[in-house]
């Protein structure tokens, strides 16, 4: 896999003039199996994601860097959408009454402290229509069972489509990472990566190591 891009989910990000973030999740057309966007969030800036096509991404480059600045970075789609809780719950499908909202506080409130005041936000991701996100930690099952969780994606940079899925395989006191070729996935979407490999195939596989790839 030597001409191959690894996109390890978490990864630091920079545009041509300095660093801009870290990459949080990338975004799939699932039909072709391609990388259509990234998303990298600023560095304390919270809901400030911003969708990136894959066409800015520099694949010459020996770390993940786009081919803009920061200032053209700023002006790029957001990735989330923030939106504003009502005590009643309809916004999130609840009626009157049927729903909670419960206080939440920070470090600095003081103790004894009464209700935050101000509206509550939550965010929700933005993705193409036909594409699906695909997280650091993401599940994947093997088809006998959940075998591990998603680190990262290999890339073939011609064409952005993905030829490996990275794998956290194991239990704490004897993890392993895995690359696992994507004709051996047999559908992304919103409850993770699905293998056609058992358990036992996914962890007969080799231990990948930094330098084989």
């Amino acid at each position: 896999m030597s001409d191959a891009v690894e996109y390890e989910i978490g990864a630091a990000v920079s545009c041509r003039d300095g660093a801009c973030g870290q990459l949080v999740r990338v975004v799939l057309d699932p039909v072709a199996r391609a990388i259509t966007h990234i998303v990298v969030e600023p560095k304390h800036r919270e809901g400030q994601e911003r969708l990136v096509p894959v066409d800015l991404i520099d694949t010459g480059a020996p770390e993940l860097c786009l081919r803009c600045s920061i200032s053209e970075f700023d002006k790029l789609e957001y990735a989330a959408e923030i939106h504003f809780l009502s005590e009643s719950g309809d916004d999130l499908g609840y009626g009157k009454g049927e729903m909670s909202v419960w206080p939440y506080y920070g470090l600095g409130g003081a103790i004894g402290g009464g209700m935050p005041k101000g509206p509550q936000t939550y965010f929700t991701s933005r993705v193409p229509a036909g594409e699906v996100e695909v997280r650091r930690g993401e599940q994947v099952h093997a088809s006998d069972g959940d075998i591990g969780r998603v680190q990262g994606l290999v890339i073939d940079p011609s064409n952005h489509r993905v030829t490996h899925v990275l794998l956290q395989e194991g239990h704490l006191w004897g993890k392993k990472q895995v690359s696992i070729p994507m004709q051996s996935v047999k559908a992304v979407d919103g409850e993770g990566v699905h293998l056609d490999l058992t358990r036992d195939e996914v962890k007969d596989l080799p231990p990948v190591a930094l330098a084989d790839r």
